[in-house]
């Protein structure tokens, strides 16, 4: 399990190392390593703000927003198949779980966290969003971090390269805000509020 992880090269880019994800359609796309490492800062706080009850983040990475919410009282969970993520998490201090996300989970959670990209775990963002729906109450929200292009809209698979070389591939997905809202109402959500610039957000409302 731990090899499969590792050859991911998710753990490389999330110990630090420089990192670009390679798309099966040819794209690429630098990872903000530095961003994972740091602390909460910028645009970052489009996505604190709107968490105001306990919060689960999948694909937490090192914990930046964990530790973020931690600071303003908000109880919150990370996720993330990674042992150098969870390593990084609790070097912060912050609660997390080793586990695939689509694993037996603790639920009733005010909102999830889907940023970074990791709409784009597993490939799927249908399936993604109706796992997170089924981690919320009623009423809760899902914030995820869209693509900067407002009509992207890809699956394939996609491999981690760093100076290790490259990872194994694996099913990915990018989403821009527009064919997020379709995928959004399929999976039981409205849009309530969205957010744009050099980062791109949108909060999805569980409807009923």
């Amino acid at each position: 399990m731990t090899t499969a992880f590792v050859r991911s090269g998710f753990d490389a880019a999330l110990l630090g190392a420089p990192a670009r994800l390679v798309r099966s359609d040819g794209a690429e796309v630098a990872l903000a390593v530095r961003r994972w490492h740091a602390d909460a800062a910028g645009d970052d706080g489009w996505l604190l703000d709107r968490c105001t009850g306990p919060a689960i983040d999948l694909g937490c990475g090192p914990g930046r927003l964990l530790e973020a919410l931690a600071r303003r009282g908000i109880p919150a969970l990370g996720v993330d198949v990674s042992a150098a993520a969870v390593a990084a998490c609790r070097a912060r201090g912050v609660a997390v779980l080793r586990r695939d996300l689509f694993a037996a989970l603790p639920d009733r959670w005010d909102h999830v966290l889907l940023a970074d990209g990791n709409i784009g775990i597993g490939g799927n963002p249908a399936r993604l969003l109706r796992r997170a729906a089924a981690l919320l109450r009623p009423g809760g929200t899902v914030l995820v971090e869209t693509d900067p292009d407002p009509t992207a809209a890809w699956s394939g698979t996609a491999r981690v390269h760093t100076a290790e070389g490259p990872g194994r591939p694996l099913p990915w997905a990018v989403v821009g805000a527009g064919p997020l809202r379709a995928v959004a109402v399929g999976a039981g959500f409205e849009v309530a509020a969205s957010g744009s610039g050099p980062r791109c957000f949108s909060e999805l409302r569980l409807v009923g």
